[in-house]
């Protein structure tokens, strides 16, 4: 009856701790990156009279562990479609901010105004109605130029503040991990903690795989160890280890990281992830800024070398027409000229009625094609941001593909656990039965001596 008794016992323990366990797995149902567990249940049986866990004659039923549902290799694909996606998404967004700087100035648009101003003003140059159109054209050129130098300035600062918090973001879940490593390397196997303590790993690795491309490999413990920018990139973490990530920025605007470890630094290529992104909007950044202050420059030039080979209308030498202060920012024109009288319109020897100069305007608008290169700079930047969104859509099918394959295997169905449910509760009260049977035989023993 003794025997009877501890049967009963172990399978009312082992079935509480399965009740447990669904009721945990149901309970966190819709929780963010939990994982589903089941309670590993094995016979106990009876070797030359000494207990194990072996296939015989039976002694019970014991818990042999909380086993995890979780698969190292959809878990890989997850990390791998989202560090795809980051990189695509965030490029995406500092294209679509380039597009804002060009585009919503209409520079273009204001060329095309201030060079048909010229032509106009050829037609009569004594005109003071058609110079003084001629000058507003001018303001709204230099305010053109500074506005859309200004925002891609800002863009760039942006992008600078955005780096470091991305950084910081990247550190802070490296020392994370350490942590979590140092916890799976103290906490029993097969036991709820320790599933719990993988669950924050995967959770970890796969925001970090947001931000840069990561390889991981783990130890027997589950512990991660993670290179970053390949798996032939400097090692971020190494079991209760991590190192930082450092960034630069250059003065033409192109952005290296590296990892510290110590004193030693290792040079890091993201190639995935946010941090890639932002690599890659770094220079398209740098790209426009260098294009635009070409162009500006070269405008104020050429216009100015135009108005100083002509006559005003009182017969002076031209005097210039814009200015750019190149230790203000990208493309900060201004218009000095104020008086209308002070356009060159006629040639040297011309007279007040001569148009002859005006003809260089038109000229430097063809050699020079301020228009056509804003608007290849416009152009060129939309179909990289349509090319980039279609790829971004492709990319975001990809990773959802993979958060549902792994998640159809470590994810919990309700309909799954109900089923469980019962079964353990019907257990759990057959072996409550037995041990009530056990107590009353040995009660009806008592009784009888």
């Amino acid at each position: 009856m003794s025997d009877m008794l501890a049967i009963g016992a172990s399978g009312l323990r082992a079935y509480q701790v399965a009740l447990n366990t669904v009721s945990e797995n149901i309970a966190n149902a819709g929780t963010a990156g939990y994982t589903r567990r089941t309670t590993n249940i094995k016979e106990v049986a009876s070797i030359g009279g000494i207990s194990a866990q072996a296939i015989g004659s039976g002694e019970g039923a014991a818990v042999i562990g909380v086993q995890r549902a979780g698969d190292m290799f959809k878990m890989a694909e997850v990390l791998s479609s989202g560090s795809d996606l980051g990189k695509t998404a965030t490029s995406v967004g500092w294209l679509d901010r380039i597009e804002t700087s060009l585009s919503s100035s209409v520079l273009s648009t204001r060329l095309s105004s201030f060079f048909t101003s010229a032509t106009t003003l050829a037609g009569d140059p004594t005109s003071t109605a058609a110079r003084s159109a001629m000058l507003e054209s001018a303001n709204g050129v230099a305010s053109a130029f500074s506005e859309t130098g200004a925002s891609l300035d800002r863009v760039a600062t942006d992008l600078d503040t955005t780096t470091r918090d991305t950084v910081s973001s990247l550190n802070s879940l490296a020392a994370t991990l350490a942590r979590i490593n140092q916890g799976l390397g103290r906490a029993a196997p097969g036991t709820a903690g320790n599933a719990a303590l993988m669950d924050q790993r995967d959770q970890t690795l796969e925001a970090m795989s947001a931000l840069t491309d990561v390889h991981v490999s783990y130890d027997n413990a589950g512990r991660a160890s993670v290179n970053v920018g390949g798996s032939g990139g400097p090692l971020l973490v190494d079991g209760n280890f991590n190192a930082t990530v450092g960034y630069a920025r250059n003065a033409s605007g192109t952005m290296s990281f590296s990892v510290l470890t110590g004193v030693t630094q290792q040079v890091m290529s993201p190639t995935g992830g946010a941090l890639a992104g932002i690599m890659d909007g770094a220079q398209r950044i740098a790209d426009a800024r260098q294009q635009l202050q070409g162009i500006a420059l070269n405008f104020v030039k050429d216009v100015n070398t135009v108005q100083s080979g002509g006559r005003d209308l009182d017969n002076n030498a031209g005097a210039n027409m814009f200015a750019i202060d190149t230790s203000a920012g990208t493309a900060q024109v201004s218009a000095t000229l104020t008086d209308p009288r002070g356009i060159a319109a006629a040639a040297v020897g011309g007279g007040q009625r001569d148009n002859t100069n005006l003809a260089a305007f038109a000229a430097i608008r063809t050699s020079g094609g301020y228009e056509s290169k804003v608007v290849d700079m416009t152009t060129t930047n939309a179909s990289a941001l349509a090319q980039r969104k279609s790829v971004a859509d492709a990319q975001q099918t990809i990773r959802d593909n993979a958060v549902s394959s792994r998640d159809a295997l470590s994810g919990v169905d309700l309909d799954t656990e109900a089923v469980d449910l019962m079964r353990f509760q019907q257990a759990y009260a057959a072996t409550s039965r037995v041990i009530q049977v056990a107590r009353d035989t040995i009660q009806t023993i008592i009784d009888i001596r």
